[in-house]
């Protein structure tokens, strides 16, 4: 299942997320994963099912390779893997080491686009079961867009579970659900086709004039 989150400018979406992920705790309700509360997973654990995509995407002085590991162990398959899917593998080969060069603290060589694109990859890294993206075409051009509507889709088809935060309605069609959020109340969900075409039969209802 996709679930596209839309709303206006703090209606509580990236606080939505953040609970979702474990990144905030929440003060009332629950957050499960295949049936337990996120509190009763290892962190550890918890972190191979889960990738998250923060509105402000942060790297850490290190390689390619291992900002997209998430500075674990790994396998370089996963990681050209992740890099193939979220379409950075040829931008990272261009670069002066490739998967071996230093990005310097916060990513600080590399322009916004490329951060991005490197973060969906640590995002996507092997393949995580929930994954979570607030505002993932933030920083991105067309051809970093495309390569995001890839990835999701190429994501969903393996069936895991997403949840995006979008301004931007071109990633809503790859949403079977879609979550409206207003002052941080839910005032509409549901399916994607009846949800975009109430909203169109409110943006096209005509008003009443003096």
């Amino acid at each position: 299942t996709t679930l596209g989150i839309i709303g206006p400018s703090a209606a509580g979406k990236s606080s939505l997320v953040r609970g979702l992920v474990g990144v905030w705790p929440i003060i009332s309700g629950a957050v499960r994963l295949d049936g337990f509360e996120l509190r009763q997973w290892d962190p550890l654990q918890l972190g191979q099912h889960i990738g998250y995509l923060p509105q402000d995407v942060e790297l850490f002085s290190g390689t390619v390779a291992q900002n997209i590991a998430r500075f674990t162990e790994f396998e370089s398959e996963d990681v050209i893997e992740a890099a193939q899917i979220a379409g950075v593998h040829e931008v990272i080969q261009a670069l002066p080491q490739g998967y071996e060069t230093q990005i310097g603290d916060g990513g600080a060589s590399l322009s916004g686009g490329q951060r991005q694109r490197l973060a969906l990859a640590r995002t996507i890294f092997r393949k995580p079961a929930l994954i979570v993206m607030d505002e993932p075409n933030a920083n991105l051009d067309s051809e970093g867009e495309v390569a995001l509507s890839r990835a999701i889709a190429h994501m969903k088809s393996l069936g895991r579970t997403i949840v995006f935060v979008t301004h931007k309605t071109n990633l809503l069609a790859f949403a079977d659900k879609i979550m409206i959020l207003q002052n941080g109340v839910i005032t509409q969900f549901g399916d994607r086709d009846n949800i975009l075409n109430r909203l169109m039969a409110a943006n096209t209802r005509p008003t009443a004039s003096a």
